[in-house]
């Protein structure tokens, strides 16, 4: 199924919203989690996945 430009954007813009949003309040190593998280889960790659997720939650519960 091909996705119409109007959903394409609207995928954009949430990513985009979603990796400020994760920059603001986790700072840069939120970030790098994400991309692993995002970059292991493409790749089909759980140690990365993982990886990503452990670091995004740890950093979510130093509160």
């Amino acid at each position: 199924m091909v996705a119409t430009p109007a959903l394409q954007f609207v995928g954009v813009v949430l990513a985009l919203g979603c990796e400020q949003l994760v920059q603001w309040k986790l700072g840069a190593m939120g970030l790098v989690a994400l991309f692993l998280l995002g970059v292991g889960v493409k790749a089909r790659n759980s140690t990365c996945a993982s990886l990503g997720a452990v670091i995004l939650l740890l950093l979510m519960t130093k509160g």
